[in-house]
């Protein structure tokens, strides 16, 4: 059957079916309710996942996942560089459940796990969460890949190891324990598709074990939360404040749930952008201990400290008690796809055993993985984020001078790590009232509003907040994937969309 290529699901009202259960999956019903009605026929072009979620006020990875999972099933069909649509011949009614549909087992998450906003679509890009796609290693990694082929045997070419092929752990293995203090064989890496994949893995062993709930930073990134709570887990929200997370609210909360495991990012919170200090750190491994609890450490971008050394990662100072996610999203880019897991041994085989119930190629590619343990091998990659490091701190430190002089007043939140600052605008002053004695007044989803009309991408503090305030002043403003030849005429943009919000 032909698809019409200019249908579209724009006027179709999408959104998730009311009553119990992850979100995701009620998303996922309420497509394939449309769908069994007819009010989405085949070939209808879905909205883009940043659309749906900004519509419907919930983070972009819950309808990534929704719509990959849906690919999976048959009902969606998804190409590179086309929207996702309706398939063109659905699935028979006992092969797609719409009142039960069960997460995929063979597929990987969906695009750009953890990615909140699409790069790239506006012309000054202030979001978080995304490198700088202009500067990936592309020749470096093509060689590799080469040499990669080259040398793989014909054993290496067969079946995938569901905690991934040995010479890959081996070269991350090895990555870690130079570059972030990492202790553990070999044996405890498991290689995953990314962080929201190595998550949801370790999530799901934790809720096999008896877990059910599941201690996370507030605000954080909403992806990881999400993944959670789809494995069965009931996120737990502890509040963060200018040093992190604190040990005592932790402890309360544990204490109220019988939470035994947290989700933690120790090196550079995101998004208030601390380091968990030393005396935080050893509070949260005694409590881990006390409680034979499980600490995840989400170590996201903790590559890229620009005014001293990284902070060691907390999985050093006790391999049994916390397990390690990483991935090369925000070191080279989403697009590849990789990441890894440093499970203490009391997890490894319970993680394992959820790899090996996802199929025959639970993790990325082989061929990709000795990709990367070559890239590694032969100093690429760390050649790679010396120059990230260098262009990273470069711009910020010009985007901190853009912004003391654009928008007198604001407060800079955030250590002088990673890709982003907070910005918070309760003590700006700009237009005609710079000069006045009090500041203006302005509300940050205001502002992300007038951004946006200006082809400005801006995000408001509440979209990481477990429940969202009702009034915010802070922005958390990327840089990673801002050019530097447009950081002027973005930071002008953004004092512009200020004093049109004030107005």
């Amino acid at each position: 059957m032909a698809t019409d290529q200019t249908n579209s699901a724009a006027e179709v009202l999408l959104a998730p079916v009311p009553g119990p259960g992850p979100l995701r999956q009620r998303l996922e019903r309420a497509i394939v309710g449309d769908i069994a009605s007819g009010r989405l026929t085949p070939g209808t072009a879905l909205p883009p996942s940043r659309t749906l979620a900004d519509t419907l006020g919930i983070s972009r990875w819950v309808v990534t996942e929704a719509y990959g999972h849906l690919v999976g099933k048959g009902v969606l069909e998804a190409r590179t560089g086309s929207a996702t649509r309706v398939a063109a011949v659905p699935p028979g009614a006992s092969s797609v459940d719409p009142v039960e549909i069960r997460p995929r087992q063979d597929r990987p998450a969906a695009p750009g796990p953890g990615l909140e906003h699409a790069p790239g679509r506006a012309t000054h890009d202030l979001a978080p969460g995304v490198p700088d796609l202009r500067h990936v290693p592309r020749e470096a990694w093509v060689r590799a890949a080469r040499d990669a082929l080259a040398e793989a045997t014909n054993q290496d070419l067969g079946a995938q190891p569901p905690a991934g092929h040995p010479a890959a752990r081996a070269a991350v293995a090895t990555h870690l324990r130079r570059s972030r203090v990492v202790s553990g064989p070999d044996a405890a890496v498991v290689l995953t598709r990314g962080a929201a994949d190595g998550m949801s893995r370790i999530a799901a062993a934790l809720a096999a074990a008896g877990h059910t709930h599941l201690l996370v930073e507030d605000p954080s990134w909403a992806a990881l939360r999400d993944v959670a709570t789809g494995a069965g887990l009931v996120p737990v929200p502890v509040p963060v404040d200018d040093d992190g997370i604190a040990p005592e609210p932790l402890r309360a909360e544990a204490a109220r749930t019988g939470a035994r495991a947290a989700l933690l990012t120790p090196a550079h919170q995101f998004p208030l952008g601390a380091a968990l200090p030393d005396d935080r750190r050893a509070a949260l491994l005694d409590w881990a201990r006390e409680v034979d609890g499980l600490i995840i450490e989400d170590d996201y971008d903790a590559e890229f400290r620009y005014d001293r050394r990284p902070v060691p990662a907390l999985q050093g100072l006790d391999p049994d008690r916390v397990l390690l996610l990483g991935s090369t999203s925000k070191t080279l880019a989403p697009a590849f796809g990789i990441g890894w897991m440093v499970v203490p041994p009391r997890w490894r085989a319970p993680v394992l055993d959820v790899s090996v119930r996802r199929g025959p190629a639970p993790g990325p590619a082989t061929l990709d993985q000795l990709t990367l343990a070559r890239f590694v091998a032969d100093g690429a990659y760390a050649r790679h984020l010396r120059a990230a490091r260098t262009r990273y701190a470069r711009r910020r430190a010009a985007l901190l001078a853009g912004l003391e002089r654009e928008l007198p007043g604001a407060r800079i939140g955030g250590i002088a790590a990673g890709m982003h600052v907070t910005v918070d605008l309760a003590g700006v002053r700009v237009g005609a009232d710079a000069d006045a004695a009090d500041a203006v007044v302005v509300d940050a989803a205001a502002v992300v509003r007038e951004g946006a009309a200006r082809d400005l991408a801006l995000v408001d503090l509440r979209r990481y907040q477990a429940t969202p305030s009702a009034r915010s002043t802070v922005l958390v403003v990327g840089y990673g994937n801002l050019a530097d030849a447009r950081l002027p005429a973005a930071v002008r943009g953004l004092r512009a969309a200020v004093e049109a919000a004030a107005g």
